[in-house]
């Protein structure tokens, strides 16, 4: 069954009750809406409850009618008052009484069947169908089709844009984040809202804020994985704005979502359960609210030939794209170095320029074998440019370390230890 309403300006409230009802909404502007209403009778049972319900939600005065295909049901809308119910292989007889002129058709059509006396739906269904073809040709057959309640035709539905995106303007100027959270929560409600009707949800939420004489404050949450956890949201936001709080009050609020298809895992019967990425990620929120962005994450190599040069990242694992077996991976032993961050001062003893004992408070010995120096230099027309001789050494006690010399100042340091 489909259904129509027809209600004389009052569109925007007869697509949201048709929306209520069904996904697949069909729009006639100015006037009438067109929804598929089928399988919804384990829900409500009869046609006629069904009408009811439709009736109460719609809550202006509009004609509804219910048939077998869309157009018959827009055709008895338009042209029957309240409640029409049309029982499928019954379309002919419902509809016979309607005056032709709802059928539609070109203008020479519509006078030459005015001139025969065709005056209703069912005067046209009477007509001989080779008679028609004959003389209306494909047209005449097309509206007769329709004159019969014999229509064919599938739905062409409203495709919404994939928009969530929710704003308010606020009355009086905000000064304070605490009632600007029950604003935060109201709009992320609603956003929210859109991406759960249409089974998603978001990796990245925007939140813009307009400022009173000063330029808008911007916060980006940049999310892991896809998630669609209202709270984690609203204290993620919090977070972000108690450690960068507005510089103006505010005037208004616009919130913005970025839709991707949401996450499915399976759980193993026999593999302990790992932290819920919402928790997981508000608990990364608090912590680079206490030591700064910069400073939490993952870290990745800068593209650059500067030693120990990386930027933090947000950490998002890589999908797997192979699995390789334990045993298929070479057991090759190697050498870890542990940098130390900074580096640590020390002095060291040369003899023919070669480094023959180090001294500091932390590490002290004769060195018994140096393999060096490798010069590595770049960036010079920057201010922080590097050059430095680099050395691996093995002291007397057996312990193994890097250290470099830097070529400008003369300084030596041990920039970590070999395991």
């Amino acid at each position: 069954m489909y259904a129509c309403l027809h209600g004389p300006g009052n569109l925007d409230l007869l697509l949201e009750c048709a929306r209520k009802f069904s996904p697949h909404v069909e729009e006639h502007p100015p006037d009438t809406v067109i929804f598929d209403v089928r399988g919804l009778e384990t829900l409500y049972g009869p046609p006629e409850n069904l009408a009811r319900e439709i009736d109460r939600a719609v809550g202006v005065p509009a004609n509804l009618a219910l048939a077998p295909n869309p157009d018959a049901a827009a055709h008895a809308a338009r042209g029957f008052r309240g409640i029409t119910i049309i029982a499928p292989r019954r379309e002919a007889e419902a509809l016979a009484s309607l005056p032709l002129n709802l059928l539609g058709g070109s203008p020479a059509t519509a006078e030459l069947l005015h001139l025969w006396g065709i005056r209703t739906f069912g005067d046209f269904a009477k007509l001989p169908p080779l008679g028609v073809a004959a003389r209306l040709g494909e047209e005449g057959i097309e509206l007769q089709y329709l004159a019969r309640g014999e229509g064919s035709r599938q739905l062409r539905p409203l495709e919404d844009p994939l928009e969530f995106e929710a704003s308010l303007e606020l009355d009086y100027p905000v000064d304070n984040l605490e009632p600007l959270a029950f604003v935060l929560g109201r709009l992320l409600g609603e956003v929210c809202d859109k991406l759960r009707f249409r089974t998603l949800a978001t990796n990245e939420i925007t939140l813009r804020l307009a400022l009173e004489k000063a330029p808008e404050h911007v916060t980006n949450l940049k999310l892991p994985v896809p998630m669609l956890d209202q709270r984690a949201f609203l204290r993620m936001l919090q977070l972000d704005l108690n450690g960068r709080p507005p510089v103006a009050p505010i005037l208004q609020v616009y919130l913005r979502a970025e839709p991707v298809k949401p996450r499915r895992t399976q759980q193993g019967l026999f593999v302990p359960s790992s932290p819920e990425p919402e928790k997981l990620e508000l608990t990364v929120s608090r912590l680079r609210h206490l030591v700064g962005t910069d400073r939490v994450g993952s870290p990745e190599l800068r593209n650059t030939h500067r030693p120990d040069s990386f930027v933090m990242r947000i950490f998002a694992p890589p999908q797997a794209t192979s699995k390789l077996a334990v045993e298929d991976v070479p057991a090759i032993p190697r050498l870890c170095l542990r940098r130390y961050r900074p580096p640590r001062a020390v002095q060291v003893l040369l003899i023919n320029q070669q480094p023959v004992r180090l001294i500091s408070p932390a590490v002290n010995g004769r060195i018994v074998m140096a393999k060096g120096p490798w010069r590595t230099s770049g960036e010079w027309w920057k201010e922080d440019a590097w050059n430095h001789d680099e050395w691996d050494i093995a002291l007397e006690s057996g312990e193994l370390y890097r250290m470099c010399r830097d070529v400008d100042s003369g300084r030596w340091f041990i920039e970590g230890n070999y395991d």
